[in-house]
């Protein structure tokens, strides 16, 4: 496999920065922001690997990677004395016409708050794995389960950054408060304050309510708040029936040059 020899000639890249996609909301556009914001950043010519930590498998199968066919996923990672240097090729896929790498999920996910509960230091085992292959990326992409659970607390002890995606409506407002309640509990035991981002979309502005929501987080946020909105576009729906990134149906769409603003967004953030 093409990711074997990568990882073992020692990679170029240097070190990844990790961002967590989280929303304890399902449907604000998770999976489609990690596939998509990965998509452009490696337009960027940026090296991405994307991983599907929910159970659900969304962005697996997404990715054409069904359930019922993974036989190794994100899973294994969680294993007790694994050997990452043999996991990480074997778990790492390549899809033709996807420029980023991809780590499927599968169902034994879910089964991993049971299996970890008396695992000392239980949320840091994704942060450890992580060390193995941060040398061969300049970005790692996780897409998060959407509760609270020893997944996503791996997820945001991993990463960098927590990219929040907040669909332009009431009912999404909730999930960001209990996002937050989880990060105020991971900052009292961390060594620094999580990091974090939110993202507008499915915003539409044509209704008065979009347009109040957005204007209300922007308001409580701030400057935590990205400029870019990623705003309605069939052309996702599209992409998604076909198994597709919305660039390959149409890299001249809102969505897609959207989801590339944000990526450059990233890049100047990281770079100023």
């Amino acid at each position: 496999m093409e990711n074997d020899r990568e990882m073992q000639s020692g990679g170029t890249a240097g070190r990844a920065r990790v961002m967590a996609i989280a929303n304890q909301k399902g449907g604000v556009g998770k999976t489609t922001t990690a596939l998509t914001l990965g998509e452009a950043l490696s337009r960027l010519s940026k090296r991405v690997l994307v991983i599907d930590l929910d159970p659900h498998a969304n962005a697996s199968v997404y990715m054409s990677f069904f359930p019922e066919m993974v036989t190794v996923s994100a899973h294994d990672l969680f294993f007790d004395n694994v050997d990452y240097k043999v996991v990480w090729p074997a778990i790492v896929q390549k899809r033709e016409h996807v420029g980023f790498d991809f780590v499927p999920a599968c169902i034994r996910l879910s089964e991993l708050e049971v299996d970890l509960k008396d695992r000392k230091n239980k949320g840091m085992v994704l942060s450890t794995a992580l060390e193995e292959v941060k040398e061969f990326y300049d970005y790692i992409l996780i897409d998060c389960p959407p509760h609270v659970g020893v997944l996503l607390v791996n997820a945001i002890v991993a990463s960098d950054f927590v990219l929040i995606p907040i669909q332009t409506d009431f009912l999404a407002l909730y999930g960001i408060r209990l996002l937050f309640d989880t990060i105020k509990i991971l900052n009292k035991v961390l060594p620094s304050p999580v990091r974090f981002r939110a993202l507008p979309t499915m915003y539409d502005g044509r209704a008065g309510a979009c347009r109040k929501i957005l204007n209300l987080i922007r308001r409580k946020l701030g400057n935590k708040v990205f400029s870019t909105i990623i705003h309605m576009d069939t052309k996702f729906r599209e992409a998604c029936a076909s198994g597709r990134i919305i660039f390959d149906i149409d890299p001249k769409t809102r969505g897609a040059l959207e989801y590339m603003q944000l990526a450059r967004e990233i890049l100047r953030n990281e770079n100023s």
